[in-house]
């Protein structure tokens, strides 16, 4: 009604603005702009809530310009953003870009009645996710349509072929816009004359047509984020006109280069992060305009080649993360890019004096030499790049101590020497005109007390001396007086950490926050008025007593990360409390002496007295990893865990729980991880009810009191253990672009698996996604081992040993060709062993001793490396490494009767125990499965303090 009203009202101003420019004595002053147009473009100016303080904001609001006044202002075609043709007067051309507009878009509005437009940029603004008004394609006079970045959604309307005349296109970074029906195809087989096309952040979801070869006019082509796939078309790198090219963040699109002809007049070349694979042709030297080029994360290989030197006008380089050789020929090609002010070569394998050829690049401002082998002292020269903004040597080798100008000097804002062997105390300088905000030294070989004078530091955000051999007293007041601090990261040293605060102090708003291993004895007091915390470590620590009731209340809105384990915590202050961080991802309380029911445990799972849910967890919660082994804890497993649908991995193992099986856990879709070892679990492992554990990759129901037989119902529906991943190697709970985990550099959670043989600790530091393991163990099972079992080809390790199963081993076992690991020990089993099993050619370790088998082992491959401890206790057996030879005269078929020794029992083989390790501590290695007689033992002290935090980068 309202805006019935005020178009009404502006009709009869209009009329009367028109009359009185018209008139005789005016007509000097007779406006260019058409009426109708005028009036359009008012209203459409309405329909929008205008706001000089938005995101986009570019200054004063064109907009401002836009009124009905006698004068020069009273003509819309001298309005701000608005241009008219000079024949006929009608707008041509409107440019609304960044004028902060907020609210829908839709059919119905004025701005579809200037049919005249050729050029319509309605880019940075807020269009509350509506859809893009299928009213677009009246406009068929368009040349030029930009609505980028403007929060649009939806499917594209077909109407927008309609807009034949099209030469410049930019959709982009509308990230819930589609382009499905019409697809991308249809899109250039209409606009044929397309110069620009933008599409970044749309999803498009296809392959790129052929067609777009056959675009000579294209100009710029950006189609990132866009999940493409297929193979990229090779001509398009050959369009004549191309200058920009930027297909990055489509991990799915595959391709290679070409050899590119001189004369072509690529200034910008994005590969980054697609799976663009091979070697760079020598002839990428003959891009002569190419100013940025970045093909990082892809899966390039062979060396560089030196021919990149031709790239003289390149400003920016990055070639990190890919599979190129260590160089075996000079470097010194890089030194003649004189006008590179941007370098990241993390991950290329250099190593030897190559940072030697950036003597003179002294326009760089950022460089980023991470994870190479780099050796030596941190150059000296480096001082001389007096322009250098951010500098990046982490993960090398380099020696010696820190440059204090590098810490101190007035031009580094980032510098990151973390995952070195650098020694020494970290500098100490009363400069205070220092610009640094990041200081990563974590992971290196430093000693001495941490310097007073950091509190100088005062545009520091993040400091990070995790994992060193820093010893002392260290006073918390230090950095509470760097106002800016976001990230202190002092874990793993030898640090005294006194965390009373002065009187006055107040302590920053820290974000992330590693107190590990700092003698702590109690919760620190400046920890209550946290708000913003998102990361908090206080494991390996000496803190002891009950959790005290304000714990719980720490940064409520935003904690994603707890760790409290390896204390002396006894329980709880009050309770039962109900938890309130809604977005926790993370909990680690194992490894204390916590007691009582889980039940009553003062966790998210914690029930209102009625029975309802924390009104944390009623939408659900966001709870990826929980780990409380090691306490004490009794009772059953909450049921409330059902509300926990993004849960990957549960650890109850090592406590006193006495429930039946959990079924129910079958239902969280992104289960992968189970271990309830060690506990009173007793009863069937019968399926109830709809739960598959249709993600379920690794289970250890070890050391129980489970009963019946084997689960044959689960067996034929552990879908992730039937399917071999054979995709790049990824790591269970490992960062990735789709599952977007909170922490980056310093908190990430791996996890790790500890086998026991004998009491030999073989280790995987961090669990491959491919790997699937069973460990069903010293319970009572009974009856056979059923034949479905062999359908889970993936699985790599399998106990079922200290049980009462019978009957005969199934040659299906045969089909688990993953099969590392396979014990059947301290069984009733009898028959002979299926000759089938010797197909398994990753079987490294094998034990069926102390059951009734008789017959010959099967011979040749990986069974000719196992000894006779494998078939102990099983008279009636006999092979070339038995006492008894099959066909001799001395061969007796009688079963032995079943008898424990000092090798039979939990543990006679091998055992999976499971820790979790910190991403910062494994340095990025990996240690697989071993068999045979290699020993990995990690105490935890000794591997915290050795290995290093992975940096992760895009």
């Amino acid at each position: 009604m309202e805006l019935s009203f005020y178009g009404l009202l502006l009709s009869i101003l209009f009329f009367f603005h028109l009359s009185a420019f018209t008139h005789p004595f005016n007509s000097s002053l007779q406006l260019r702009c058409h009426g109708d147009e005028s009036l359009a473009l008012l209203q459409f100016k309405q329909s929008f809530i205008i706001s000089n303080t938005c995101y986009y904001s570019f200054g004063r609001s064109k907009l401002d310009s836009w009124k009905l006044i006698h004068g020069e202002r009273g003509d819309c075609c001298s309005w701000d953003g608005v241009e008219c043709d000079d024949q006929t007067n009608h707008v041509v051309s409107l440019d609304l870009s960044g004028c902060c507009l907020f609210g829908s878009i839709n059919s119905n509005t004025t701005l579809f009645r200037l049919v005249h437009l050729q050029t319509l940029n309605l880019a940075y603004n807020d269009f509350s996710y509506s859809q893009i008004p299928s009213q677009i394609g009246l406009l068929s006079s368009l040349t030029r349509l930009n609505l980028s970045r403007s929060d649009f959604s939806g499917q594209i309307p077909p109407q927008v072929l309609n807009l034949f005349s099209l030469i410049s296109l930019d959709l982009s970074y509308n990230y819930q816009v589609k382009l499905h029906k019409p697809s991308l195809r249809d899109l250039v087989q209409k606009f044929t004359n397309l110069k620009e096309l933008h599409l970044s952040g749309v999803n498009i979801s296809s392959t790129v047509p052929d067609i777009l070869a056959n675009f000579s006019s294209l100009e710029s082509l950006r189609l990132s984020y866009c999940g493409l796939r297929g193979e990229f078309p090779i001509d398009i790198f050959q369009l004549p006109n191309l200058k920009m090219l930027d297909i990055s963040d489509n991990p799915d699109l595959k391709g290679h280069l070409p050899s590119f002809e001189q004369g072509s007049l690529l200034k910008s070349l994005i590969l980054l992060r697609t799976n663009f694979a091979g070697e760079l042709p020598s002839s990428i030297g003959n891009l002569a305009y190419l100013e940025y080029l970045d093909f990082s994360s892809c899966n390039f290989t062979g060396q560089l080649p030196s021919s990149l030197g031709n790239l003289t006008k390149l400003t920016s380089l990055g070639l990190s993360n890919n599979n190129f050789r260590a160089p075996t020929t000079s470097l010194s090609w890089i030194g003649k890019l004189y006008n590179l002010n941007f370098l990241s070569l993390y991950h290329v394998g250099l190593n030897g004096d190559f940072t030697f050829s950036l003597l003179n690049s002294t326009h760089l401002s950022f460089l980023d030499l991470g994870y190479n082998q780099l050796t030596g002292p941190i150059p000296s020269w480096l001082l001389n790049l007096t322009n250098l903004v951010d500098l990046c040597l982490d993960h090398n080798h380099f020696i010696g101590q820190i440059p204090s100008c590098l810490i101190y000097g007035p031009n580094i804002g980032s510098l990151c020497l973390n995952s070195n062997q650098l020694s020494g105390q970290i500098p100490s300088q009363t400069n205070n005109h220092s610009e640094l905000m990041v200081l990563e030294l974590s992971s290196n070989k430093l000693q001495g007390s941490i310097p007073s004078t950091l509190s100088n530091l005062k545009n520091l955000q993040t400091l990070n001396f995790h994992s060193n051999n820093l010893s002392g007293v260290v006073d918390v007041n230090i950095f509470f007086q760097l106002k800016n601090l976001e990230i202190l990261m002092l874990s793993y040293n030898n640090l005294w950490l006194l965390t009373e605060s002065n009187t006055n102090a107040i302590s920053p708003n820290f974000t992330n926050l590693g107190l590990a291993f700092c003698n702590l004895s109690e919760f620190p007091r400046f920890l209550y008025n946290q708000y913003e915390l998102r990361f908090l470590d206080l494991s390996s620590n000496r803190i002891q007593g009950p959790i005290p009731s304000w714990v719980w209340n720490i940064s409520i809105n935003s904690l994603q990360y707890m760790n409290l384990s390896h204390n002396f915590l006894t329980g709880f202050e009050e309770g039962p409390v109900v938890l309130q961080w809604a977005h926790l991802t993370v909990l680690d309380i194992r490894s204390n002496i916590l007691e009582g029911s889980l039940l009553s445990f003062p966790l998210w799972f914690t029930n209102y007295i009625d029975g309802s849910i924390s009104p944390a967890w009623k939408n659900g919660c966001n709870l990826r990893f929980i780990n409380l082994s090691h306490n004490r804890l009794q009772g059953q497993v909450p049921r409330s865990l059902a509300n926990c649908s993004m849960l990957e991995f549960i650890d109850f193992g090592e406590n006193q729980l006495n429930d039946s099986f959990p079924s129910w856990l079958g239902n969280l879709p992104e289960l992968r991880v189970l271990i309830l070892r060690s506990n009173g679990f007793y009863g069937a492992l019968r399926k109830v009810g709809t739960g598959k554990f249709s993600a379920l990759q690794i289970i250890d129901l070890s050391q129980n009191k489970f009963t019946g037989d084997l689960p044959t119902a689960y067996f034929e529906m552990w879908d992730a253990m039937k399917i071999i991943n054979t995709s790049y190697m990824t790591y269970i709970g490992e960062l990735s672009t789709s599952n977007a985990f909170p922490f980056s550099s310093y908190d990430n959670y791996d996890y790790s698996i500890t086998i026991n043989n004998k009491g030999l600790e073989l280790e995987y530091l961090k669990i491959p996604s491919s790997l699937a393991a069973i460990d069903f163990s010293s319970n009572t099972f009974e009856g056979a081992i059923p034949n479905v079992i062999g359908n889970l080809k993936a699985v790599h390790l399998l106990n079922l040993s200290n049980n009462m199963l019978t009957g005969h081993i199934p040659s299906s076992l045969a089909n688990m060709k993953e099969l590392e690991c396979l014990d059947l020990s301290s069984n009733r089993l009898s028959g002979q062993l299926p000759m089938e099993l010797s197909q398994l050619t990753y079987l490294s370790s094998f034990n069926v001793s102390w059951n009734h088998l008789s017959g010959p082992v099967p011979q040749g491959k990986q069974f000719d490396t196992f000894d006779s401890s494998s078939y102990k206790g099983n008279s009636g057996l006999c092979g070339a490494f038995l006492e008894n030879k099959c066909g001799s005269k001395t061969f007796t078929s009688t079963p032995s009767t079943f008898t424990e020794d000092e090798d039979s029992g939990f543990g006679s083989f091998f055992k999976f125990n499971w820790m979790i390790v910190l991403m910062g501590y494994v340095g990025g290695l990996i240690v697989g499965v071993v068999a045979g007689n290699e020993v990995i033992k990690r105490k935890h002290d000794w591997f915290v303090k050795t290995f290093g935090k992975k940096l992760m980068r895009m």
